[in-house]
This record gives structure tokens, sequence and C-alpha cells, in this order.
């Protein structure tokens, strides 16, 4: 299962495209309202979440995923079942994806240490420990980054590639039209 993080003032396009992206490639994707069911995003636009925290499994988690947005980010970070889900991802060996300012999250938590990532410009967290290389989307061992809402599809592509495979990837990148 993969959980997608909403907490209000997330970026509408880094979480709903990511889901799209997910889906179509026929993974298990849960949106999770952090606060409540109903979320608004950073352009006022309410989601209703799929589920609850109270309904995630961690033990049946094989990824968790943030969205960005500034606002979303911060109500994130604040959210003390966000940082046990992300000891859980850490402590199991499981994919920990984030985008936008979402990275600076994890950078905090020393999550990127000694790996690539690529966040939004501004938001680079202990850059002396953590190589930011300014790419649409990067992955360095079960850490997945993206750089800002016009790099999602890539940053779902690259999820995909890593949960599903490179094929089933490049399938739903040609049957979206992706240049």
């Amino acid at each position: 299962m993969i959980y997608l993080m909403l907490a209000d003032g997330f970026e509408i396009t880094e979480a709903l495209t990511t889901v799209d992206v997910l889906r179509r490639a026929k993974l298990d994707v849960k949106t999770v309202g952090v606060y409540s069911e109903t979320v608004t995003s950073s352009c006022n636009i309410k989601v209703t979440a799929d589920i609850t925290p109270k309904e995630v499994e961690l033990n049946n988690m094989d990824c968790v995923i943030l969205p960005g947005g500034v606002d979303g980010t911060n109500n994130l970070d604040k959210s003390d079942f966000v940082h046990r889900v992300l000891d859980y991802a850490v402590a199991n060996d499981k994919y920990i994806c984030a985008i936008c300012a979402a990275p600076s999250i994890l950078g905090k938590r020393g999550i990127l240490d000694g790996k690539n990532a690529t966040c939004y410009p501004g938001y680079e967290i202990n850059p002396e420990k953590v190589n930011y290389t300014g790419e649409a989307a990067v992955c360095t061992d079960k850490v997945i980054t993206g750089k800002g809402a016009g790099c999602t599809i890539p940053f779902g592509l690259l999820i995909a590639e890593k949960l599903s495979s490179k094929e089933m990837a490049q399938k739903v990148s040609e049957a979206m039209q992706c240049p």
C-alpha cells in the first residue's frame, strides 16, 4: 500500500497528479487526511481523503509520499502521525517520497543525509550532508524526491518505476503522451 499524506495547504498538482500516475500504473494508493477527512489545497480546492490516520496499516505500507506546498509542508511537519510513519518507513526499509518543499521534512530528520536529492529551490536542508542535484526527480536507495509542481509527472513515473517496473512506467508515460 502507498500512502500519500494530505494536510491543509498541500499543492494539488503534486498530490493528485502523483496519485493519478500511480493508479494508472495499477498501484494501490490511498490518500490520508492527516488532520481531517476533508483537506483544502493551497489553491483552496477541497479534497476528500480516502482514509484517516486511524485506518493506516503500517505493516501493509510499501511507500509514503509527502506532497509539497508551503503550508501543506508545514502542516505535515507538525504532525506526530507523519513523523511516526516516516520513522516506520526508515526502520523497515520502505520507500519515502517527497516533492517541492516537502523534502525539507526529510532533510530535517537526516533521511536525506549522504543521498542525491532535489527540492524546490530554497528548501535545501543540510546542504553539507545532501547532494542537491536540481533534477526533476531523483532516487537514491529508497528515497525519491521531486523538484516541484512542474516535475510531478517525472516524480510519479519514477515512483511507478521503482514500485512496479520500468516497463509499466514507460507504458503510463506513453499513454499520458509525455514527451
